[in-house]
């Protein structure tokens, strides 16, 4: 996809962080943009940061956990702006507590419920409104690193699942010949404000504290505020997306823990642990994590 002029894009999660920092990136290449977040609030002072730029834009309050939701940010986007071209299945949350056995289950059906099946629901919903328009469009979806390096508990699960779904809609896409591209975008740290989505967890979700668990944002924060600007990730998106790449590993620093995950799988052992003690020397020398 080339010519964004006159576009639309939709953006999960746009109320901030990485969606936001693509909303601007959109913005500037004349796209009319959709931001589709939970927290109305947000999403309010998002939409008049863009309309102070005069930029076309609309908010519409999304639950991506709900398909409803999902399909009501389509219809509003239509209404609005007409087809949609650039869809970035983005929302996602943090979380989850204790060891595999013992997380709650109110953990595993929050988490994968926005950051796995709200991309789904995305997909779902989007994809035939995409192919039958039949213009050029994208799909990204946002994934991270935590899909392409050994882990585990609700968060890591759902990002390989996120990373693996992506796979198969490219394939999908390319076996039915749509005008239709698309990638995975999986982040290293980015300076967000994720590790503080239990602040929208639905009271219907809330979990019992696990004995023994670290809180989600222990150890996290000072790598979120060393990490890239969201608007840095939105630029790469929009690059990516004008090359029609797959995957966008916007941290190179990270390729060697990659590499080492693969290698681990191949010699058949135990999964490689990610040794933040050597990230840390290693950011002191410059590298972004």
């Amino acid at each position: 996809m080339q010519d964004f002029k006159g576009k639309t894009a939709v953006i999960t999660g746009g109320a901030s962080g990485i969606g936001f920092g693509m909303a601007e990136v959109f913005a500037e290449e004349q796209m009319n943009i959709v931001l589709a977040d939970i927290e109305a609030p947000a999403l309010e002072e998002a939409v008049a940061r863009l309309e102070s730029r005069q930029v076309s834009v609309t908010g519409v309050v999304t639950d991506t956990m709900r398909r409803e939701s999902v399909a009501n940010a389509l219809a509003e986007a239509t209404a609005t702006f007409g087809n949609v071209h650039v869809l970035c299945n983005n929302a996602g949350v943090a979380g989850g507590q204790g060891l595999t056995w013992e997380t709650p289950e109110e953990d595993w059906r929050w988490v994968l419920g926005v950051n796995f099946w709200g991309v789904l629901y995305g997909i779902q919903t989007f994809v035939p409104h995409m192919l039958e328009h039949g213009e050029a469009a994208h799909i990204v979806s946002t994934a991270s690193l935590a899909g392409l390096i050994a882990g585990g508990g609700p968060y890591g699960v759902s990002k390989h699942g996120v990373l693996s779904l992506s796979e198969g809609l490219e394939r999908d896409l390319r076996l039915v010949g749509a005008n239709i591209g698309a990638s995975v975008l999986c982040p290293g740290f980015v300076n967000t404000n994720i590790m503080t989505s239990e602040r929208n967890r639905p009271d219907d979700l809330a979990a019992p504290p696990v004995e023994g668990s670290r809180e989600p944002a222990s150890g996290a924060s000072g790598f979120l505020e060393n990490g890239k600007q969201p608007r840095e990730i939105g630029e790469i998106v929009l690059a990516s997306i004008k090359a029609d790449e797959f995957y966008i590993l916007p941290h190179p620093a990270w390729d060697d823990f990659v590499r080492g995950r693969v290698e681990a799988v191949l010699r058949r052992t135990r999964p490689q642990e990610i040794d933040f003690e050597e990230i840390t020397k290693r950011r002191a020398r410059g590298e972004v994590f």
